[in-house]
């Protein structure tokens, strides 16, 4: 049970009216996630203008995944890992395999990917503030500048939807349903 409302259309406030509408268009229905930010116009807007941004990146389509992956399932959010799980499978047309390992936290089988993978965590861990070594590593993998601070910009946009969804306790949407996540850790610790 959500903690706080679901917004739509009939009952959001009328400045999250048209991100709403956004969204319908985009997805055919409206992620729980757009729902749940609807209830701050200026939280909406932030996820729909950063996500746009975030797609400009220098970072194909299966690395900005990889990120948001990485990042939901570190930040121990089901709903974007579950969302981005999508995304990875029919738009970036990653494997299961592959999948799979980001969603666990795992050793990913494709380095460039796994790369991106362990410098996000890095990024989390330690605020942005990664050691040299890690770095170096990022970019040995082929990785510029640019793409290292589009990493945190990956984070960021990450970090506003998992909080987001943490603190609301979306529920998965019914076309979410097939690829819902367990965090492993939060299991273990039950």
């Amino acid at each position: 049970m959500p903690r706080l409302p679901l917004r739509t259309l009939d009952d959001a406030p009328d400045a999250s009216k048209s991100g709403l509408e956004l969204s319908q268009k985009a997805n055919g229905f409206l992620p729980n996630l757009v729902r749940l930010l609807a209830n701050a116009p200026v939280a909406l807007e932030a996820y729909q203008t950063l996500s746009g941004i975030n797609a400009r990146s220098g970072l194909r389509l299966a690395e900005r995944e990889a990120i948001q992956i990485t990042a939901a399932a570190t930040h121990g959010c089901g709903f974007c890992v579950a969302g981005h799980t999508i995304v990875a499978y029919k738009r970036a047309h990653l494997s299961e395999t592959v999948v799979n390992a980001l969603r666990n936290n795992d050793h990913v089988p494709d380095e460039r990917l796994n790369s991106i993978a362990e410098f996000t965590r890095a990024v989390i861990r330690s605020r942005g503030n990664v050691t040299d070594e890690e770095l170096k590593a990022f970019q040995e993998a082929g990785f510029t500048d640019a793409n290292a601070l589009e990493v945190v910009l990956g984070v960021s946009l990450a970090t506003l939807c998992n909080f987001a969804n943490n603190l609301g306790r979306s529920e998965l949407n019914s076309e979410y349903v097939p690829y819902a996540w367990t965090n492993p850790i939060a299991a273990a610790a039950e």
